[in-house]
C-alpha cells in the first residue's frame, strides 16, 4: 500500500512500536501532495477504515501541524 510507504518515510517509531508522522510533515511532502490531491479526506476515509489514529476528526494544515497521525495497519 503506497500510503504505508509514504508513512514510513517521513516517520518516526514510538516506545509502542507505532509508526507515526506529524500532519504537518504529510501535508508538506511533495508526493504525498501530488498523490492525495485531497488529502485531509484521504486520512479521514482511513481513520474511518481504523488505518490510521488522529486526535479530532479533520486535520487542518496550520492549526493541525504538530498532531501525530499514526498507522495502525499496513
Amino acid at each position: 500500500m503506497f500510503t504505508c510507504k509514504i508513512f514510513h518515510t517521513n516517520s518516526l517509531s514510538d516506545d509502542k512500536d507505532q509508526t507515526s508522522v506529524k500532519f504537518g510533515v504529510l501535508f508538506s511532502d511533495d508526493r504525498c501532495a501530488n498523490i492525495f490531491e485531497a488529502l485531509v479526506g484521504t486520512l479521514k476515509a482511513a481513520k474511518k477504515q481504523k488505518i490510521i489514529d488522529f486526535q479530532g476528526e479533520l486535520l487542518l494544515q496550520g492549526v493541525h501541524d504538530d498532531v501525530d497521525v499514526v498507522l495502525l495497519k499496513e
